[in-house]
């Protein structure tokens, strides 16, 4: 806690006169985070860094726990009345940070911004099973679903409410909403923290919000400074200049877990680092080792894709390249996930099998692959996709490894310029349809499915496997069709699971956080640790 020595002085008097109130002797918080928002309207993208800044400053309709669990948020509680309905029961007495009341008006309203307003990484994969919306009184409201949506509350957790009276003139697009929210004019949530200021690509500062709906937070000022160099935050952290970091790098928590002046706390992420495979007739990235073209793309051959499969040993990746911060992982959740499958096991390495199945595919000696992952957005990414790119070389595959920052890579990325990728990636639902309606159905714009799925991958049978999980009500046929279609990724092998990242976060002595699995640094899981 940055509290200057007037503070102390203040503070002391306050409780020797006994007749000041909480908020004068609230601290001010500072937070080192790798990454902060990208607007200040929470529609604005899905990236996990934008909805944990803007889970400060807007509350959600369900609420996300700590282990990913459904608790009430905006909504008390809700229930599916018939196959096609589902009705929330609104919090009755929530203001805005403006004073005006909340009301069923304000989520009508915010469900239909989300397709005029979003840009990059889409929030519309949230609100896309919805198809209309029915205000029944002040504080009951239905949404009426294109068919049977068991995941709308699961969808809901990032269904962030905005005033409808201070966004109504800017939410047509995303260059007008933008406008409206960063300079703070729509920027009007029910959350715990009023916004103050931002400062792209440095730092974001909040105020305490006395009338939240929730209890007074016991910080008055919390400043969150993007520092995306990993050596920078640590040593600001060790300065005394923040009081808590974010996503210590791996090589940094032993040493600091020796420093008495420090707290260091881990946790199980549900982020893990995955390789996607282009399926498409010419991928701009792939060619013979002499640069010539190839007569087809070597990635629509199972052989070749299990090839990579084997020549990947996930235990040292885990064990050297994430230095002990990470665990192997065999499909695209983790195991706290529904619907991931027990019995699906992780691959165990073996190069000798892989050259073997890479000569009967017909490239006995190889081929040359142009290899591109991010190098900024979690913890390892950089040092595990130069290992993978190293282990691919031992089977015959000339790598290119090709490191580039979030910023660059998610937009070429969704171009369609990679033919073979490593990213980070969440199920922030806690539920698997999440992820495999995103990355590996086929991309529908019809359907809303396949969202993120832009190199060609389609399995009928794999995307009749998610279609039937996404109606279907019944919780234990939903499971088995989602172990189903884990099990079917993990043979078919568009994307290759390769380690969950396992978190760490540093702080003063004098404070103490409830990690989530999710990541989120959130000032509402940070108090004093006396």
């Amino acid at each position: 806690m940055t509290i200057s020595k007037t503070f102390r002085t203040v503070a002391l008097a306050a409780m020797l006169l006994g007749g000041v109130s909480g908020a004068a002797l609230a601290a001010d918080l500072t937070i080192g985070v790798r990454a902060g928002p990208l607007s200040i309207d929470p529609d604005f993208t899905a990236a996990g860094t934008h909805a944990e800044a803007m889970k400060h400053i807007y509350d959600s309709l369900i609420k996300s726990g700590n282990n990913l669990e459904l608790e009430p948020g905006l909504a008390t509680s809700w229930k599916a009345i018939d196959d096609t309905t589902w009705e929330f029961k609104l919090r009755e007495g929530v203001k805005f940070h403006d004073g005006s009341d909340f009301t069923a008006e304000d989520v009508k309203f915010s469900i239909e911004r989300i397709p005029k307003v979003a840009g990059p990484n889409p929030t519309t994969i949230y609100v896309r099973r919805v198809k209309s919306t029915e205000i029944v009184d002040a504080h009951t409201i239905r949404v009426k679903t294109d068919g049977p949506a068991p995941n709308l509350p699961n969808d809901f957790i990032r269904l962030f409410v905005v005033s409808h009276v201070a966004a109504k003139d800017y939410s047509d697009s995303a260059e007008k909403a933008a406008e409206g929210f960063n300079s703070g004019k729509a920027a009007i949530g029910t959350g715990p923290y009023k916004f103050v200021s931002w400062t792209p690509k440095e730092q974001l500062v909040l105020q305490s919000f006395d009338g939240y709906w929730g209890g007074k937070e016991p910080w008055g000022k919390v400043t969150r400074k993007e520092i995306p160099n990993d050596a920078a935050r640590v040593a600001q952290l060790k300065a005394g200049q923040v009081d808590l970091i974010a996503r210590i790098p791996a090589s940094d928590v032993p040493t600091l877990e020796t420093d008495s002046k420090l707290t260091i706390v881990r946790q199980d992420s549900v982020y893990l680092f995955n390789i996607a495979f282009d399926f498409r007739e010419k991928p701009p990235q792939i060619t013979a080792k002499d640069g010539s073209p190839l007569p087809k793309n070597p990635f629509l051959d199972p052989k070749v894709r299990e090839a990579f499969d084997l020549a990947i040993d996930r235990e040292t990746i885990t064990e050297i390249a994430m230095e002990g911060m990470g665990t192997a992982q065999s499909q695209l959740v983790t195991p706290n996930i529904f619907g991931y499958n027990p019995d699906v096991k992780v691959p165990a390495s073996d190069v000798e099998k892989a050259k073997k199945l890479l000569a009967e595919a017909g490239y006995p000696d190889g081929f040359k692959v142009v290899f591109t992952f991010t190098n900024d957005r979690l913890p390892g990414d950089k040092d595990t996709g130069t290992t993978i790119a190293q282990m691919l070389t031992a089977i015959g595959i000339q790598v290119d490894a090709n490191a580039q920052p979030g910023a660059v890579y998610f937009p070429a990325n969704t171009r369609g310029d990679y033919s073979l990728t490593m990213s980070g990636w969440g199920t922030l639902t806690g539920e698997a349809n999440y992820t495999l309606s995103s990355l590996v159905h086929t991309n529908d714009p019809a359907k809303k499915l396949g969202a993120f799925n832009i190199r060609a991958y389609s399995n009928p049978a794999l995307d009749k496997l998610i279609e039937d999980a996404g109606v279907e009500m019944d919780a234990k046929k939903r499971e088995q069709f989602l172990k189903d279609a884990n099990a079917l990724v993990a043979s078919d092998r568009p994307n290759l699971s390769i380690a969950s990242i396992v978190s760490a976060w540093g702080m003063k002595k004098a404070i103490t956080i409830t990690p989530r699995s999710d990541e989120d640094t959130l000032a509402m899981n940070i108090r004093s640790a006396q």
